[in-house]
């Protein structure tokens, strides 16, 4: 397949897993498996619906927290550690089927885009309004295509 480009929103995020559903090879270059990945990334967005477990303090949030996300939507992308959990999450499991993750991940996404209640404060960035939550998850997203290769 083509370069696949990179994703900047919520609805790029699906298109670009019906991408890897129709994919010969997927796979993370990384030292987690794809369902890994996928996990993780579905994970992110659940918790900004039903909460994440281990905040960091209010005074983070409040301060380093959003100055990182300012900076990233600055920047138009962000960068984290592709291997670091989110804190408090349920360890991923390593498994080598991926397309269960992929399938979380899409429900994730529609779940998120259905959402009309309020949403939680990000572990790390603090309160986001509906549109930077949904950004932030995209950047999430692309930053984790930077270890994925698609044949």
């Amino acid at each position: 397949m083509a370069d696949i480009p990179k994703v900047q929103s919520l609805d790029d995020v699906l298109r670009w897993l019906d991408r890897l559903e129709r994919a010969t090879r997927v796979r993370s270059t990384n030292t987690w498996t794809m369902r890994a990945v996928l996990d993780h990334l579905a994970q992110s967005i659940e918790m900004s619906l039903d909460g994440f477990p281990a905040p960091k303090s209010a005074l983070f949030q409040a301060t380093a927290g959003s100055a990182a996300f300012a900076f990233f939507k600055w920047r138009g992308r962000m960068s984290h550690g592709l291997t670091e959990p989110i804190p408090g999450a349920p360890q991923l499991a390593q498994l080598p089927d991926w397309q269960p993750g992929a399938a979380r991940l899409r429900a994730a996404v529609t779940r998120f885009q259905s959402h009309t209640g309020a949403l939680q404060p990000h572990f790390a960035y603090g309160a986001l309004s509906r549109a930077d939550f949904a950004l932030a998850h995209a950047f999430h997203v692309a930053n984790h295509q930077d270890e994925i290769e698609v044949a």
